[in-house]
């Protein structure tokens, strides 16, 4: 009968294992580089033009959303890789339809720093 760990223990160990996916998807993946510069680029602007909270709160969730779904793009794609190493139709389909929902979080992402930054540019 293996004896179950203490709450606290448990949860430092899940918290381990979500930093260290969080690393290997930034030492691994050039897309959440890009996201990460433009997440700090976006940072700095809400800084210069002094946006709101609420405008800080919608940027941060739309930052947060891109980034995390990329992770999930990213173990979609692994899992999908390990499974079917050679390449087959639907195993391209479930990459493809994985992707595209970074693209849709992205666009979306993109037109809210457009609402908060072309009013303040122009």
């Amino acid at each position: 009968m293996n004896k179950k760990e203490p709450f606290a223990i448990n949860r430092l160990k899940s918290i381990g294992y979500a930093l260290k996916g969080a690393i290997l998807l930034f030492k691994t993946e050039a897309s959440i580089k890009i996201q990460f510069f433009i997440a700090l680029l976006l940072t700095a602007m809400g800084f210069f033009f002094n946006i709101s909270t609420t405008e800080w709160i919608i940027q941060l969730l739309a930052i947060g959303l891109v980034m995390s779904i990329e992770g999930i793009n990213t173990a979609i794609e692994e899992i999908a890789n390990f499974i079917h190493p050679e390449y087959h139709n639907k195993i391209g389909l479930t990459k493809d339809i994985a992707a595209g929902a970074v693209l849709i979080a992205s666009i979306f992402a993109s037109a809210i720093g457009l609402i908060i930054y072309i009013p303040k540019i122009f």
